[in-house]
């Protein structure tokens, strides 16, 4: 048994690993802000310490997990950089637990946390499988052979990996306060898809993942059209979306997912072959879709005064139209409205055009204040110049949210990246 201490287990990824870590019978514990973060709630329910952060905790006999977070001046990595004591960035600490597994890097501009917590739920159903996903959530099991995680791409992290497998949902210009371009994008994915042994699982309906020039074997996924994966004769009723599989022109199987929308008939296909290409019990597989209850933040619902309130993690253009063709197919004929929150300056002035033509998508959309990050405190435009680009669209703050209760029966979608769950929390209070 090991001793860890996370430097900012709060993150995503740290909140992760952390409980991966626990489950794998070594003592845990870490230090963050003092503010609520919806990642802590598994920490405590697991018994894992969480300490505010201070000089005091670094203490002799832990090796330290630093979160990419914070930088080497931070109070508690000073001291233990001073103190001598081990202490490791969590990416390179991810990049050596993972070399002891047959490890599925799940990578891609938008979709990365919906297929990880996927093929972690349906790997599970047939072999003992750890996973880490970027909705705070990790598992460990003692006996696995298999580790699924989520890669990200943003500054080039994923390229600390050298995993077995890569998924790679789509390519797409995101993080406009670090990379250059989409070409810039591209390269950096590229040099990641380079560093695979066993194989690529590609989206091919993607034009740049359709151009990368590799030697790793590549397996491309989709709805019909030139893919070694197909998804054909797709049928949707109350109880999910069903479609046949096809791989290489032979039908492997008739599959049900209990979701709506294309981008989880896509995200099952590559789960789909990820399980063929290591010769998992295939009716095993099949039974595991139908018990996928979804990751946190991900069109997750709550059922109130007839209105179904829907909470989710969308925050780019793309996201939000996937968002919005679940809450069509699912809920068709009630009316969509949503409450969007734009998540940091540089990226809402990027998309400002995308953004208005997906929310458009919507029958009523309400526009709150952006949210920025730690890089960026301000910016050159605000929300009311997407609110200028929508039909139907008007600014909302938190004192005001009563105007919602006009929507009865509607399907109301709270998307953001940043502190949007405040809004819901508040609207769901005033329902109550």
């Amino acid at each position: 048994m090991e001793k860890y201490h996370f430097i900012g287990i709060k993150g995503a990824g740290m909140s992760a690993l952390a409980q991966v870590l626990h489950d794998l019978g070594h003592e845990v514990q870490g230090s963050d802000i003092e503010s609520e973060v919806f990642t802590e709630h598994q920490l405590r329910d697991k018994g894992i310490k969480i300490l505010p952060f201070n000089e005091s905790n670094v203490v002799e006999g832990f090796t330290y997990i630093a979160g990419n977070a914070f930088k080497d001046d931070h109070m508690e990595i000073k001291k233990a950089t001073d103190s001598g004591y081990p202490i490791i960035r969590y990416h390179i600490f991810l990049a050596d637990f993972m070399s002891r597994y047959t490890s599925i890097a799940v990578t891609g501009a938008h979709g990365k946390t919906s297929t990880t917590g996927l093929l972690s739920h349906v790997m599970n159903g047939d072999v003992d499988t750890n996973f880490l996903i970027g909705d705070g959530t990790g598992f460990g099991l003692e006996n696995s052979d298999y580790f699924a995680f989520e890669s990200c791409e943003y500054k080039r992290h994923f390229l600390s990996y050298h995993p077995d497998y890569a998924i790679i949902t789509n390519i797409d210009f995101d993080h406009p306060d670090y990379f250059d371009s989409i070409d810039d994008v591209v390269d950096a994915f590229t040099d990641m898809a380079k560093q695979v042994s066993k194989g690529i699982i590609a989206y091919g309906g993607d034009e740049y993942a359709r151009g990368m020039t590799l030697d790793v074997p590549v397996w491309f996924y989709g709805i019909d059209g030139n893919n070694d994966i197909k998804a054909v004769n797709i049928e949707t009723n109350a109880k999910g979306t069903h479609f046949d599989v096809f791989i290489e022109g032979e039908k492997l199987d008739r599959f049900t997912i209990p979701m709506f929308g294309d981008h989880h008939i896509l995200n099952s296909l590559a789960v789909i072959t990820v399980c063929y290409l290591e010769k998992l019990d295939m009716g095993n597989i099949k039974d595991a879709f139908l018990t996928f209850g979804g990751v946190k933040r991900r069109f997750s619902e709550t059922f109130l005064n007839g209105m179904v309130i829907v909470d989710d993690y969308a925050h780019h253009p793309k996201e939000i139209s996937a968002t919005l063709e679940t809450a069509r197919k699912k809920y068709d004929g009630r009316e969509i409205v949503t409450v969007f929150q734009p998540h940091t300056f540089s990226r809402t002035e990027t998309f400002l055009d995308d953004f208005a033509e997906a929310l458009s998508e919507s029958d009523k959309a309400y526009i709150v204040d952006i949210f920025g990050s730690a890089r960026e405190h301000s910016g050159k435009l605000s929300s009311r110049d997407l609110v200028d680009l929508i039909p139907n669209s008007e600014l909302v703050n938190e004192g005001d949210l009563e105007r919602l209760n006009d929507h009865s029966e509607a399907v109301i979608i709270f998307m953001g990246a940043g502190d949007i769950q405040k809004y819901e929390k508040r609207f769901t209070e005033l329902l109550s």
